[in-house]
């Protein structure tokens, strides 16, 4: 789902070069790589932790909205965003199976979630203040998602490709989601206005950093782009993202928080300010607002419903005794 997915990444890989040269024909004819395809052990570990953040991502991502159900002003708004939150978890268990057919457990990566070695996108560590934060999240961070999200449409393993078409198509009503709720803000009363452009000013640069780090300091973007995992470099889909969503808040009447902000005519595409590094490196290392109590929520989710996995493990286990019982006995 992100490029921040490749932080901590490690391509390396110990094949021989007849081998990885055999592979990367099959990459560069655009042939999908399948589970139990060949494949150099540093591609299925990029894949696995890409993945496996993704997956996590879409998880943690319920939390912001999820507390936002219940006090939403409307009927209709809490069945969209109840609705939009189920879409949610469905996105991380359809990832979570992807990750599985590389041989990665799910108690394997919810550990590593659990423990900090894994990561999930840095944006889900900033606090939901108001209603306009979820137009904000929606219009912002599901738009950032999907512009990350449409090129793994064709990224070159196949079980990740096949499910991010799905996830495209519902996350682009999510995207459309949010900003009705900011068209509806930005056209209502002086106070819900100023609402929405407190929103789009605490989530706008947050936004940007989703893409991750810029080219030059993206260490395992190259490797990741000749794999074809990526097809787009950070820095590309987040121009991509600019100059799509600035004329977007022109249109709702809002300022985008960038005073160095201009129109580039010779490149045509915006330019922008400087990104505040230091940050997000800071709220990738666990020290956001919500970073504590985003995985304090999810060892609490885990921990709970141990009893419900242990109960259906015992149940397949019972089914699959009765069936082999019957095909004993009907023998």
């Amino acid at each position: 789902m992100y490029s921040q997915g490749l932080i901590g990444a490690d391509g390396a890989t110990q094949e021989d070069e007849a081998f990885l040269d055999r592979f990367q024909a099959r990459i560069d004819a655009e042939e999908k790589i399948e589970p139990n395809d060949e494949m150099p052990a540093g591609y299925r570990r990029t894949l696995i932790r890409m993945i496996g953040q993704h997956a996590h991502s879409e998880i943690v991502g319920m939390l912001p909205e999820g507390n936002w159900i219940t006090r939403a002003p409307t009927l209709k708004r809490k069945a969209a965003l109840l609705a939009k939150v189920q879409d949610e978890g469905g996105h991380g268990l359809y990832l979570y199976c992807a990750a599985e057919t590389l041989g990665a457990s799910r108690d394997q990566m919810t550990e590593e979630l659990l423990t900090g070695k894994a990561k999930y996108s840095s944006i889900f560590n900033y606090p939901t203040l108001t209603w306009a934060d979820i137009g904000a999240i929606g219009w912002l961070v599901d738009g950032a998602a999907i512009m990350n999200q449409i090129p793994l449409c064709r990224s070159s393993f196949g079980p990740y490709a096949r499910a991010m078409i799905r996830v495209c198509k519902e996350e682009s009503f999510h995207q459309r989601q949010g900003y009705e709720i900011m068209l509806a803000l930005a056209n209502g009363s002086d106070a819900q206005k100023a609402m929405a452009q407190d929103a789009l000013n605490r989530w706008w640069w947050p936004s940007l950093m989703m893409f991750g780090p810029h080219d030059a300091d993206s260490t395992h973007g190259d490797q990741s782009m000749k794999w074809k995992i990526k097809r787009f470099t950070n820095d590309e889909l987040r121009q991509k993202f600019v100059d799509a969503t600035v004329p977007q808040a022109e249109f709702l009447g809002l300022t985008v928080p960038d005073p160095d902000l201009k129109w580039n005519e010779e490149r045509g595409s915006y330019d922008i300010g400087p990104i505040d590094w230091d940050e997000f490196w800071r709220v990738v290392g666990g020290g956001g607002i919500m970073n504590t109590e985003r995985i304090a929520a999810r060892t609490k989710a885990w921990e709970d419903g141990a009893w419900v996995r242990e109960a259906a493990l015992a149940h397949a286990r019972k089914r699959a005794e009765r069936q082999q019982a019957s095909r004993q006995a009907a023998e």
